[in-house]
């Protein structure tokens, strides 16, 4: 194994096809502006957000169109844990007829300790619903099938870490919120955040109603519940929903495995030529939660136009 002082290095160093940016969030850009624009080709999974500014985003995303030799896939992991994916594909089968509500609860434990402690503020993380909870704006816009028009949320700092100072400067990361979503289609989205909920069954609860049917997803417990108007409460089918290829499930539940495997299956040309979760996805799911970051600071709806034109 070899160790190297930077990324630069181990650009150079030819060793290397495939790089994996897992560092803090604002290196994001940095690191991949390089990747992206070195005179070897590396195919690229950076792990959420892409990055902390839409306007980072968007230059990621135009230098990469400049660079069709290499693959770049958004680290939105979620889509893969197993009772997520199943309702995926629940939702994309068509039973539920078409797609009006979409609603994720995330009752948690608070952030955890990483390096230096820098996903305590929010000029290196984005803020909680940008590092956070892109992850659940990207589910969202794929359940509806559409993009966000505008973006209302009610946040604030209430109970973690206000007891901590880091060179003299008090956390500002928010520990709870609430986000309503409009889309273009006229499906609405909801996401309930609580990172002092400890005391939670289920850490994901994400339900999806349409004018047909309404199809839940429940994580850690792994359980998928469909159920069609016509048949009421007692034809409510309750599903396990599991991955026979995740022998270890982690922090995520096995879904950054399933995730590494399907992009290396894309890379050897093995499955569709296009990875999964594309940068104009990362860029959305920033897109949202930087919307709703604003519309806790100014107390209003937030276009996503607004941000998009920053």
């Amino acid at each position: 194994m070899q160790v190297f002082p930077g990324h630069r290095q181990l650009l150079d160093c030819g060793l290397c096809d495939v790089v994996v940016v897992s560092s803090p969030n604002m290196t994001h850009f940095e690191i991949l502006m390089d990747i992206i624009n070195h005179h070897k080709p590396h195919h690229v999974l950076v792990e959420k957000p892409l990055c902390t500014t839409v306007e980072d985003c968007r230059k990621i995303v135009n230098a990469a169109k400049q660079r069709p030799d290499i693959l770049v896939q958004v680290g939105l992991e979620y889509r893969y844990m197993p009772p997520v994916s199943k309702l995926i594909d629940v939702v994309k089968s068509g039973i539920l007829g078409q797609v009006k509500m979409v609603a994720i609860r995330e009752h948690r434990f608070p952030f955890l300790v990483k390096v230096n402690n820098w996903n305590r503020f929010n000029v290196n993380t984005g803020g909680t619903l940008v590092e956070k909870c892109c992850h659940f704006f990207d589910l969202m816009r794929l359940f509806a099938a559409a993009n966000p028009v505008r973006v209302m949320a009610s946040g604030s700092i209430d109970v973690n870490h206000k007891d901590e100072s880091y060179d003299g400067k008090v956390p500002d990361i928010i520990d709870n919120a609430f986000v309503i979503v409009e889309f273009d289609n006229g499906t609405r989205g909801m996401l309930d955040l609580c990172m002092f909920a400890e005391g939670s069954k289920n850490e994901q609860e994400i339900s999806v109603v349409g004018d047909i049917g309404k199809g839940e997803a429940f994580v850690p417990e792994s359980i998928v519940h469909v159920g069609l108007r016509a048949e009421g409460r007692t034809g409510v089918k309750i599903e396990k929903a599991e991955d026979a290829r995740i022998k270890y499930d982690g922090l995520h539940h096995g879904s950054s495995y399933l995730e590494h495997l399907h992009f290396l299956s894309v890379i050897k040309g093995e499955s569709i030529d296009a990875p999964a979760v594309s940068l104009t996805d990362g860029l959305l799911s920033v897109a949202i939660g930087v919307a709703a970051q604003l519309s806790i600071e100014k107390g209003r709806f937030i276009a996503i136009q607004e941000i998009l034109q920053c």
